[in-house]
């Protein structure tokens, strides 16, 4: 699905590149995804089932945002659909990409969210209904971890080894500023965003010796169709410039993203905050 011929684009800092970026039916992973395919990518777009597109109402199907893209930037896009928690789907979804494309040499592992076993058709876009440290049910625990951390550590573990052999490649992790900083709602997530920040770090340290970067965005509030449908919106922070004391849109997390994978930096093992400068302390 797509035409344009890397060879056409040859200033593109990602032409000629294969990224998978999980989670990209809509929201954040989608313009990540978009995004990556304007720079030249040839782009996997993921989702958990043909149609979860259809939760927040943003496409009728993931082969439709695949078209989209294409109609939008020209790339190679190829729509592939899995449950990244559940370790011979990614085998599956991983092989499916490397047999449309013969490897893959960029990956961001996008999916995931503070949703808990209802899924997004439950209430509040699938928050938990007791979302803090001890009335939280286990059955939202364990749909919350293995949506964000254990998905992110299964995908990786399929991926990362090819980057291995081939000693190039780079991957970016998508964690959360709720990883910093103890909350009483969202805990489950955020104990599960800090998972995936020291997980990112020690695979940075076992791929250092490959020359395999791996690093993490943690976003502050971002606005997406679920964002809006899951809070009360302050609507003074919806403004998009003349201030950093505002929510954060998708594309600024997609110029980061591309700011990590790009392989002419010299950053690896590092957390990138977006978030406006809301938070200023170490960690």
């Amino acid at each position: 699905m797509g035409t344009r011929d890397s060879q056409t684009y040859p200033r593109l800092p990602f032409s000629g590149k294969v990224a998978l970026v999980t989670g990209s039916s809509r929201g954040l992973g989608r313009v990540v995804a978009a995004h990556l395919a304007e720079l030249g990518a040839s782009v996997a777009v993921h989702g958990s089932t043909p149609t979860s597109t259809r939760a927040f109402n943003e496409a009728d199907s993931l082969r439709a945002v695949a078209e989209a893209i294409v109609a939008e930037t020209g790339a190679d896009i190829f729509p592939v659909h899995g449950d990244v928690t559940v370790p011979h789907e990614v085998e599956r979804v991983v092989g499916e990409v490397r047999a449309k494309f013969g490897r893959i040499d960029l990956l961001v592992c996008n999916a995931g969210g503070d949703i808990g076993a209802a899924g997004t058709a439950g209430p509040r876009g699938g928050k938990p209904e007791s979302n803090d440290a001890v009335n939280v049910a286990v059955d939202d625990v364990f749909a919350i971890l293995n949506r964000n951390l254990v998905a992110t550590i299964l995908v990786c573990k399929a991926v990362a080894p090819e980057m291995m052999a081939r000693k190039s490649g780079s991957i970016v992790s998508i964690s959360s500023d709720a990883a910093f900083i103890g909350r009483e709602e969202q805990v489950i997530y955020g104990v599960a965003k800090a998972g995936v920040v020291h997980y990112t770090r020690c695979l940075a340290a076992e791929l250092r010796q490959y020359d395999v970067r791996v690093n993490s965005i943690a976003p502050g509030p971002i606005v997406t169709p679920r964002f809006l449908a899951t809070r009360a919106i302050d609507q003074s922070q919806m403004v998009k410039e003349g201030t950093l004391k505002r929510y954060g849109w998708p594309i600024e997390i997609a110029r980061a993203v591309a700011f990590l994978l790009n392989p002419e930096n010299f950053v690896s093992g590092q957390v990138l905050r977006v978030d406006g400068g809301h938070q200023l302390w170490a960690g």
